[in-house]
């Protein structure tokens, strides 16, 4: 061996071994490894990277029994995968539209217990049946090979190498010619990709669309009722108690933002109570009804002391003075309670006037363009 020896793993020297990777460039000319087929550039950049096979096992061979029949059960695994991936789309788009409308309550249709559910049941079908074919197809279709490479920094000559070696890898696992697997993966691959995508349209709808923060379900007409849905009447009080009240519409006890305080004065409260600016009629005789959620952070106001005409919140103790407007006199709120205004139907019970003339809740950015 000369020490002008190009071979591949020599740099010259007999005595001297050369490095077993590299492939430096001035040994081979672009023009050189573009002249190569890709089954030589493969083989010449195995022996400059130091790579030793140790075993190899082929596939099956192309067109024989046990190759159709790995490619049946590979092909209709991820076309399953498929099939369950639209079943998810098919129940997450279609509630509401050709299937019936999904929605919570405390007993519910048998469509809304369904509904999660079967959401996760497609999807996890799904998922599974993806890993199913991927190994299906690892171990029955690919040929397997135990190979032990020395890792290295890349050059030219290993980029183009390693790029014959990939393609290598493409023509030898047959999807090229196993037209079933690729048909079936593409299917595949567009009703997964749209199932992992289309949950995210929820997260993209604009919250102000409709309203949403600074409307609930009061409306004029709409019924004060307790949370058995028995509607209230002027004189069911006593003058100083507070009795929570909900909107006389399906689900309306269960609608937190909606929850109101209906509390009556007494006479000594009436004398001192100074409604906020443009709200002078939103009461009726001595009764009032502000909201129950805190405009601090959004905690229920629950507590109530009439000798001080205080209303407290019992998470970060704000206070609210119902004879000032509900407006904060205490703790971390900075925004009065909204009210609601009220006034009596032709059967004598206390009805909305409408809804809160303002958002209800704790302040957020945008609040004021609600």
């Amino acid at each position: 061996m000369s020490t002008r020896d190009t071979r591949p793993g020599s740099t010259g020297g007999e005595d001297t071994p050369g490095p077993l990777h590299g492939g430096p460039d001035e040994d081979y000319t672009p023009e050189q490894l573009a002249a190569m087929s890709r089954e030589e550039l493969d083989l010449l950049g195995a022996r400059y990277d130091g790579v030793e096979i140790l075993h190899v096992e082929p596939g099956p061979e192309p067109g024989s029994p046990l190759e159709r029949r790995a490619v049946r059960q590979v092909g209709w695994t991820f076309a399953l995968a498929g099939v369950f991936a639209f079943l998810f789309l098919v129940v997450y788009i279609g509630s509401g539209w050709f299937l019936p409308e999904w929605s919570w309550a405390e007993e519910g249709t048998t469509w809304s217990a369904m509904f999660t559910p079967l959401l996760g049941l497609f999807m996890g079908l799904s998922l599974t049946l993806v890993g199913v074919g991927l190994v299906l197809y690892t171990k029955k279709l690919l040929p397997h090979e135990t190979a032990v490479q020395d890792k290295h920094d890349g050059s030219h000559f290993d980029r183009v190498t390693t790029g014959a070696t990939l393609v290598g890898g493409l023509h030898n696992s047959g999807l090229p010619r196993r037209k079933l697997i690729t048909r079936s993966l593409g299917f595949m691959g567009v009703g997964v990709g749209v199932m992992l995508i289309a949950p995210l349209g929820g997260l993209i709808n604009n919250p102000s669309a409709g309203n949403t923060l600074g409307r609930t379900s009061w409306a004029e007409g709409i019924r004060l009722v307790r949370i058995d849905g028995s509607p209230v009447r002027p004189g069911d009080q006593q003058p100083g108690s507070l009795e929570t009240v909900f909107p006389a519409v399906p689900g309306g006890n269960f609608q937190t933002d909606a929850a109101t305080m209906l509390i009556r004065l007494r006479p000594q409260q009436v004398i001192e109570d100074q409604p906020r600016e443009g709200q002078e009629d939103f009461g009726f005789g001595d009764y009032v009804a502000y909201s129950k959620i805190c405009t601090h952070a959004g905690c229920p106001v629950s507590l109530y002391e009439q000798e001080t005409s205080r209303l407290l919140c019992p998470c970060h103790q704000s206070m609210f003075d119902v004879t000032q407007g509900a407006r904060p006199v205490f703790g971390p709120a900075s925004r009065p309670l909204p009210q609601l205004p009220i006034a009596v139907d032709d059967e004598g019970f206390f009805v909305a006037r409408s809804d809160y003339i303002e958002a209800v809740g704790p302040t957020y950015w945008n609040r004021e363009r609600i």
